[in-house]
């Protein structure tokens, strides 16, 4: 279902909702960059909603696992802990089809991970179409469109005067129904309205990629596996610090280590963010390595985003998003490197 809302009955909708519920949205960043940053933070009963027309620097799955958490058989974490009864806006859809990853792994694996359910049961989301790109995204160069058509609870689309609500689930539709008079079923000139907006920016999306040459989506698990020995590893690597930014800011990225901290006289047992970049990341007991240098590291961070998940999952562990290209002081861009392996790859092919 498709309504439509006034700018000034969302924002009353968002102060009701602020009443039951911790709120989220992406609010700008001035810090004289070309390009406007947008980061999330909680927002109060007096602030407007602020629309931010391409996605957030934060990932997604800051909301649902932290970078230092305790775990323990005995511990459940209350609802109102983390993001628990809480409403994310602003949400894209790379985030929307990045976080599949995330569900793959703490909810279909062997064992289901219950605080991270937790979240994601009493966390609503809602997405938002993207009227602008940055320089570094190339969602469509992974058949991901700059808005969601699914994995979303509400969408919002921004008309001249306010927004198209489009309902993704139950409990979204309960929301809507339970403050129906901030809203109205949507007119098929407004919803064509939306359609024309969503066209023209892909097409715009399309002018600015175009240049760049990407490799296509479906030959990156063959650039993997042909690609094994090229120098291109050594060669990027090069500039690598092993920060580990550019796991940490990725939504699909989602390795942890599991360790202990002491509070008093307890020991707990903590979760923390790992990085395959990391020297020490695959070391065993005894010291084993079968990932000791940089080269090995960064191949391996590749390896299992377009060869292991498309195995497994049937698509590649990359949303196009552009946070790691951004985020890395070594200046390593996702695209190039993709870009150099099917270089060499179609040199050799040649001879």
């Amino acid at each position: 279902m498709v309504y439509y809302t006034e700018s000034s009955q969302l924002n009353d909708f968002i102060h009701r909702l602020a009443k039951s519920y911790r709120i989220f949205y992406p609010a700008p960043k001035t810090n004289g960059a070309k390009e406007i940053d947008y980061s999330y933070v909680q927002c109060n009963a007096k602030e407007g909603f602020v629309f931010n027309p391409y996605r957030a620097v934060e990932p997604l799955k800051v909301f649902f696992t932290y970078t230092q958490e305790e775990v323990s058989e005995y511990f459940t974490p209350e609802p109102q802990q983390g993001p628990g009864k809480a409403i994310i806006f602003g949400v894209k859809n790379c985030d929307i089809v990045g976080h599949r990853i995330q569900d793959f792994v703490f909810l279909e694996g062997v064992d289901v991970d219950s605080g991270y359910r937790l979240k994601r049961e009493n966390t609503i989301l809602i997405t938002s179409d993207c009227t602008e790109f940055k320089e570094v995204c190339h969602c469509l160069a992974w058949d991901i469109m700059p808005y969601p058509t699914k994995g979303f609870d509400l969408n919002l689309s921004p008309l001249t005067e306010g927004y198209l609500v489009e309902v993704g689930s139950p409990k979204a539709e309960a929301l809507i129904l339970e403050h129906k008079d901030c809203f109205a079923v949507a007119k098929e000139i407004q919803v064509s309205a939306r359609k024309a907006k969503r066209e023209s920016l892909v097409e715009r999306l399309k002018k600015h990629l175009a240049p760049q040459h990407l490799v296509p989506k479906d030959s990156v698990q063959k650039l993997m596996k042909d690609g094994y020995q090229l120098d291109t590893w050594k060669q990027f690597m090069l500039t690598c610090v092993e920060c580990g930014g550019c796991n940490f800011i990725c939504d699909t990225c989602h390795c942890f280590l599991l360790g202990e901290t002491k509070l008093g006289q307890i020991n707990k047992k903590i979760r923390v963010w790992d990085s395959c970049l990391y020297a020490n990341y695959a070391r065993v007991a005894g010291g084993a390595n079968p990932l000791k240098t940089r080269a090995a590291r960064l191949r391996f961070r590749f390896t299992k985003k377009f060869d292991f998940f498309v195995d497994n999952l049937g698509v590649p562990a990359c949303c196009g998003c552009g946070r790691c290209i951004e985020v890395c002081p070594g200046k390593i861009d996702i695209r190039e490197v993709l870009k150099d392996l099917a270089k060499k790859l179609f040199a050799t092919n040649d001879k």
